[in-house]
């Protein structure tokens, strides 16, 4: 997944081989938080504007918000994480996925950063 970007709140996003957009929160994220308890994701159909709350995180420290970096409609949630919230602390950036949108406008995607561009913002923020 080369093509996954990352938000200044942490959040990543890749399009999935229909431009749908796949979106989560990073590895650096999750470590921050802890041990994940509770997430609230968002009804599918919502229509999501950039930086608008998506869902929340509850973790053993702390609660989250989890902000959409990119505008669309969501069309799929990841259930797994209602039942198990803790894959998003063992798998943040592949099967702890939060949802699914099209996106309104995938040129969006140029306003996040690459993975590298990424790991030099995080840096010092632990």
């Amino acid at each position: 997944m080369t093509d996954m970007k990352y938000s200044r709140d942490h959040e990543w996003v890749f399009l999935d081989e229909n431009g749908n957009a796949v979106i989560g929160i990073s590895d650096f994220a999750q470590k921050q938080l802890g041990d994940i308890v509770y997430i609230e994701l968002p009804e599918t159909g919502r229509q999501l504007t950039q930086g608008e709350e998506a869902a929340v995180v509850e973790s053993v420290k702390a609660a989250s918000d989890v902000k959409s970096p990119l505008a669309g409609k969501v069309i799929e949630i990841n259930d797994i994480l209602v039942e198990q919230p803790e894959v998003v602390n063992s798998e943040p950036e592949s099967t702890g996925w939060f949802i699914k949108l099209v996106p309104d406008d995938p040129a969006q995607m140029n306003d996040l950063m690459d993975s590298a561009t990424y790991a030099e913002f995080i840096v010092g923020q632990d």
